[in-house]
């Protein structure tokens, strides 16, 4: 299959592939993937550890049910998850964890095929890619004068991609039409959310394994349609932003997306799609950050974010000791820093300075200051207090990272 993917396949298509699905190897490496992302349980209520319990008995199973025909997914469990600062909830479908390992194995087969066929400009969920990739390249465009965006959101993207047109890209690459039954399977599986039930009959359910693989599938031709014309995306998943010389040449961008959405029934967002210019005020969002006059700093929702979790960790009624505390939050800053250190450096000061104060709320409490008396609390507690304490420091982090950053640079 390796010396295939790099010679080509007669006809550019792939005839034989569901036994590399079934494939015992291909399973176990899966299940390892499987068990290394968690999750929870799906509709059957069995978990990874119920799984793990019979590892071998099951895996036999999966693969003579695969070989057989006698494999069918199982209903979808439906969640619903929060949007940060929003009303709305954004929906989630768990499957079960032996359609996770199935999943995984058909995308392990899948993946290397239409790795060869995507655009250069997309890095979402793809090997070897990921989001500082495609923030790294907005940058660099950025620099050289492409400050003229196309904010772009596709509305609803996961769950209205259609079924007949998504399987029609998948099998332009694949012939094998057992392997393109699972496919369709994954897409039709019924969804339970609480009592009710129901077939999709479009989308590719969030939070299904072989779903970011098959969005990017679907979008692929889009991808190849804009870098013919020598337009500027940068795509991670359904999330881009098209970058321009001109305002003209931002409108023409916008018009040749919208032909080809509009042509492939997806829609984009009419009040999230707009174009704006990146030197002036307002600016625009992507993978978290916000773009603004040559500079970048957290968009709104990913501080709150990191906020909430704090806040989450430091109630004034506390009973751990300030240590525990700090060994909390210490792994929340540090991750956090760790995707976005590369703002600008007046970002960190003060939520240090706001996360101290969550600190010094709690010690007030503790020792009968009134939580108002913040002077009296600097003075007994100050920022040497918590340095002392391990309390890991967003602008000191960013200070570090700066000076390596610039020892790093060729003299």
């Amino acid at each position: 299959m390796l010396t295939a993917l790099e010679q080509g396949v007669k006809g550019g298509r792939w005839f034989s592939l569901i036994d590399k699905v079934w494939k015992l190897e291909n399973l176990r490496a899966a299940w390892t993937r499987v068990r290394a992302n968690a999750g929870s349980s799906g509709v059957d209520g069995q978990t990874i550890a119920d799984y793990a319990r019979q590892l071998e008995q099951e895996l036999t199973c999966l693969q003579a049910h695969l070989r057989r025909d006698r494999y069918v997914p199982q209903p979808v469990r439906r969640v619903w998850l929060p949007k940060p600062g929003r009303p709305e909830k954004r929906p989630l479908g768990v499957p079960t964890v032996r359609d996770r390992v199935v999943q995984t194995a058909l995308r392990q087969v899948l993946e290397p095929i239409f790795e060869q066929t995507f655009a250069e400009h997309s890095y979402g969920f793809r090997p070897g890619r990921g989001c500082k990739d495609a923030l790294r390249v907005v940058d660099r465009w950025l620099q050289e004068g492409y400050t003229w965006v196309v904010d772009a959101d596709l509305q609803g993207y996961f769950d209205s991609i259609p079924h007949d047109r998504l399987m029609a890209r998948v099998a332009e690459r694949v012939a094998d039409g057992r392997l393109l039954a699972l496919v369709r399977g994954y897409l039709t599986a019924r969804v339970m959310d609480g009592l009710a039930q129901w077939t999709p009959e479009a989308g590719t359910p969030q939070g299904a394994v072989i779903s970011p693989l098959l969005a990017n599938i679907y979008l692929n031709p889009l991808d190849h349609l804009l870098a013919g014309q020598g337009i500027r995306m940068v795509r991670y998943a359904d999330d881009f932003v098209i970058l321009c010389r001109s305002r003209a040449d931002a409108e023409q961008a916008l018009s040749v997306v919208q032909s080809w959405v509009q042509a492939e029934a997806l829609c984009l967002h009419p009040e999230k799609t707009r174009i704006v210019d990146a030197t002036q005020p307002g600016g625009f969002d992507f993978l978290g950050y916000h773009f603004e006059r040559a500079r970048k700093w957290p968009r709104r929702k990913s501080e709150q974010k990191l906020r909430d979790t704090v806040r989450s960790l430091t109630p004034r009624c506390n009973g751990h000791s300030l240590a525990t505390i700090i060994a909390r939050l210490n792994p929340v800053l540090r991750g956090w820093f760790g995707y976005f250190k590369h703002s600008c450096r007046t970002t960190f000061p003060s939520l240090d300075g706001w996360v101290r104060r969550r600190l010094r709320a709690i010690l007030c409490k503790r020792h009968r200051l009134p939580a108002w008396h913040m002077g009296e609390s600097h003075r007994r507690w100050p920022n040497a207090y918590f340095a002392a304490h391990g309390l890991f420091s967003l602008a000191a982090a960013h200070r570090e990272a700066c000076l390596l950053l610039r020892l790093q640079e060729p003299h």
